[in-house]
């Protein structure tokens, strides 16, 4: 068949769940057998997410390709359960820059650029890449953004002459808009909504279908109303109001017929979906046989968006392990304060990855709380960087030990910058990203978590997002002071026998620290190994306070 096209634009308010809604509608399509890809479009001039700060963006997701991406990549990647790249992040400054250097090299042939039709035809051309590029016979394009936003407009144009490039029935447009409801008149105001289809039809595009995201469940006369003031069909109007959990949303919209909907507008057979994962992980979500909680000490808490993946894991590890796991967040630097928070009471102590010096003396605290009190612990990137600094210094006896990204002058840096990264110059995409190999060794926690043959080790692929490493000169020190290496990168030049990838303590439930981002590779279907393995070590704890209780 041809490959079709659905279209998903916002208006009224930014952060609706766009994201959110376009990778339920994904989840729908490959749950009827379709094979799918999805595509955020971000307005930013910014060539990617790299560079822009966590607390303004939130997280930066890593594709296996090495992309640094917008997080809706990760969300699409969850509830797709397929692994997207670079193409599938296109920004504004990546379609300018390209048309830029295409003039540059001539490729107009003296023409004068222009909005239209060159930059609108260089979004249309890598959105059909995207497409080819996964074999896909269904691609999401998700434009970010409001509609009425100036930095839109040359994309909403792209994609109104998509219905003329791809034909009626190979397109779909949804439009994801907010129906407030105010208290003091008990009643939802659909005015905003009506406004938002307006600006989106006078640039064009009349939508075919809407998705009203509310509070609380919005009454069929309200619908009925915004169906006619919007020109779409009664039947078009759908409804996501408020869940209870993430992944309850695609049964959601399945059940109010927004899958029938596409099939009928695509030209599509009519299938049965097959939703029993979506149906058990919220069943499970509902009603867990057990709860863990986790300290995850950390330097944007006040954001969560910023560790928006690992919060998705950790949710994943508690479906397979039938536990709810409740997060509590850890200022970092509170920790070194007069006053600090206690970690008495956890399940298990996470410290994710970051950047920069703030509040790494307190991550360093919690791995060394995490040892001494013997408290499941998984360190993230930085998170096993921190657990290395203080098993050096508190164990190994190594003095002042730290990572020259925080002290240039240690006398002991067990963590140091990547060779490979003393003559990177320039911003974005510099780091060592994407998927790259670890060799497991035999008899090893790692092992374990992983699942690989007992005593045999393996080799497994994780996303990686880092300059520093530890320090190879180190190893053979911290080895002989009891700290296990389990796995390792082979054959980088100058690594002995490689680049460490995780460590481990022997005589520990569960003590484990990888320098990839395992959190970008979790689905709902496939949880990741290492979180997995660290919440079941949490409930073995919670078990054991309880009975030590009783």
């Amino acid at each position: 068949m041809d490959r079709k096209y659905v279209f998903i634009t916002g208006g009224v308010v930014s952060s609706l769940g766009k994201g959110i809604a376009t990778s339920s509608i994904g989840a729908l399509l490959r749950a009827r057998g379709y094979s799918v890809t999805a595509v955020k479009i971000d307005p930013y001039i910014n060539v990617d997410a790299g560079t822009m700060r966590p607390y303004e963006h939130g997280e930066v997701f890593v594709t296996d390709d090495g992309a640094e991406t917008d997080l809706d990549i990760g969300t699409y990647e969850r509830f797709l359960d397929v692994d997207l790249g670079r193409g599938n992040n296109v920004t504004t400054g990546q379609v300018y820059l390209s048309v830029i250097e295409k003039e540059r090299q001539g490729a107009y042939l003296s023409h004068t650029v222009q909005v239209i039709p060159h930059v609108t035809d260089e979004i249309k051309e890598r959105i059909r890449a995207a497409g080819k590029a996964a074999d896909a016979e269904i691609v999401l394009v998700e434009v970010g953004g409001t509609v009425g936003d100036i930095e839109s407009l040359p994309f909403l144009e792209a994609i109104r002459q998509f219905r003329f490039d791809a034909g009626r029935e190979n397109t779909l447009y949804f439009h994801v808009t907010l129906v407030p409801y105010l208290g003091t008149s008990e009643e939802f105001k659909t005015k905003p909504t009506q406004h938002s289809v307006a600006t989106l039809r006078g640039v064009g595009i009349q939508p075919d279908a809407l998705i009203l995201r509310s509070q609380a469940e919005v009454p069929l006369e309200q619908r009925q109303k915004i169906a006619l003031f919007a020109n779409v069909e009664r039947d078009a109007v759908f409804n996501s109001y408020d869940a209870d959990h993430v992944y309850a949303v695609p049964e959601m919209l399945e059940q109010q017929g927004v899958g029938r909907f596409i099939e009928k507008g695509l030209h599509l057979e009519h299938v049965t979906p097959e939703l029993r994962v979506w149906q058990e992980a919220v069943r499970v979500l509902r009603r867990p046989e057990r709860t863990v909680d986790i300290a995850v000490v950390g330097k944007y808490v006040a954001m969560p968006d910023a560790y928006l993946s690992l919060l998705e894991a950790l949710k994943h590890a508690g479906i397979a392990n039938r536990a709810a796991v409740n997060v509590e967040w850890v200022d970092a630097e509170r920790l070194m304060s007069d006053t600090p928070p206690s970690l008495d009471g956890y399940h298990g102590i996470l410290v994710p990855g970051g950047f920069g010096v703030r509040g790494i003396e307190g991550k360093v605290a919690a791995a060394r709380i995490a040892r001494e009190r013997k408290v499941p612990y998984l360190g993230i990137c930085l998170g096993m960087q921190v657990a290395v600094i203080e098993f050096a210094r508190d164990v190994a006896g190594l003095e002042g030990a730290n990572s020259t990204e925080f002290d240039p002058y240690t006398p002991h840096p067990v963590i140091d910058l990547m060779p490979e990264q003393l003559e990177v110059d320039g911003m974005g995409g510099t780091m060592r990203l994407g998927s790259w190999p670890m060799q497991v060794f035999p008899g090893t926690l790692l092992e374990r978590v992983y699942r690989l043959p007992a005593g045999q080790g393996g080799t497994v692929h994780e996303r990686h997002r880092h300059r520093y490493e530890v320090n190879p000169d180190y190893v053979e020190t911290l080895k002989g002071a009891g700290l296990v290496v389990s796995g390792v990168t082979p054959g980088m030049e100058g690594r002995g026998e490689g680049l460490v990838e995780a460590i481990e303590l022997e005589g520990h439930p569960f003590f484990m620290g990888v320098q990839s981002h395992p959190e970008f590779k979790s689905r709902l279907m496939r949880p990741s190994p290492p979180f997995t393995g660290f919440i079941e070590a949490a409930v073995r704890h919670a078990a054991k306070e309880a009975a030590t209780v009783a």
